[in-house]
């Protein structure tokens, strides 16, 4: 079993965010519980919204690239500001909002607003309200879909509608059923900082295993351990399992045995099979 100082520092944690703070204040505040000299959230979580905020811890930080574009599931209220049928609502839903869009940014968004493609998978309502106004909904959405923006852009059809609460039930490979609430992990921590490990070990998972739920990966000879440790190229000779599924740009994981090695993109080339874009050593 890994020390579980070692864990802490390639490794992550599924917090589950309450309405209020940012992202960023929960990705520093398990830092600073942890002791950490860097952490980073997955998928910036607007502070009003609450769920599924994945964290890396230390050197996985690093890896956070290969997690945090993924597909991102959310559940919500969507308020028209005047009463709607759900039948035809859900028909201008799926005739304009789902599939590939063209969206642009909010005006809060930290990142550029220039119009970009992303794909809404699937956005149902679940539920009306009495009175027509309030609609519970799901959506399965392209990581870096902004669903405040869907809704109102859906309200620009239907003489306005807003988002209400909203919650991210599954972000890639991370759902409610890992979830860690910030007074648990507390608690936890504590209880680490005054011996038992248990219940904070739980609460993580390791880079290595996270890693293999998003990337093929590959098996290698042990004695190709220290060349790749030092940034040379992974050549096919030192390969012992199946790269049939890799295919030429494909990122991929290498491991040796239990041990991981780091990320690779396959090559064209002939002798070569990948160069490192990441090396743990």
């Amino acid at each position: 079993m890994k020390p579980i100082e070692e864990l802490l520092n390639f490794s992550l944690i599924n917090i589950d965010k309450s309405a209020g703070p940012t992202s960023y204040s929960i990705s520093e505040f398990v830092k600073r519980q942890l002791k950490l000299s860097k952490t980073s959230h997955m998928g910036t979580l607007d502070p009003k919204v609450t769920g599924v905020l994945p964290i890396t811890l230390g050197r996985a930080c690093k890896l956070a690239g290969y997690f945090i574009k993924h597909d991102k599931t959310y559940v919500g209220i969507l308020h028209t500001h005047k009463e709607q049928k759900i039948e035809e609502l859900q028909k201008l839903i799926d005739d304009n909002f789902v599939g590939k869009i063209k969206q642009t940014p909010p005006h809060r968004s930290a990142v550029k607003r220039e119009e970009r493609e992303r794909t809404v998978y699937n956005w149902k309502l679940l539920e009306a309200s009495e009175d027509g106004c309030d609609f519970l909904f799901e959506s399965r959405v392209e990581g870096g879909t902004y669903i405040r923006k869907l809704c109102s852009d859906l309200g620009e059809m239907i003489s306005g509608a807003h988002m209400g609460e909203l919650r991210r039930t599954e972000a890639g490979i991370f759902d409610e059923s890992t979830i860690v609430n910030l007074f648990d992990f507390k608690s936890a921590v504590d209880k680490y900082k005054n011996g038992d490990e248990a219940e904070l070990r739980k609460m993580l998972v390791s880079a290595e295993d996270a890693i293999k739920e998003v990337l093929p990966f590959i098996e290698v000879e042990k004695k190709a351990i220290k060349g790749l440790h030092i940034g040379k190229p992974l050549f096919r000779d030192s390969i012992i399992s199946d790269v049939n599924s890799i295919k030429v740009d494909d990122r991929f994981a290498v491991f040796c045995g239990d041990q991981f090695i780091g990320i690779y993109r396959r090559t064209t080339e002939e002798v070569i099979f990948g160069r490192s874009e990441f090396v743990y050593n």
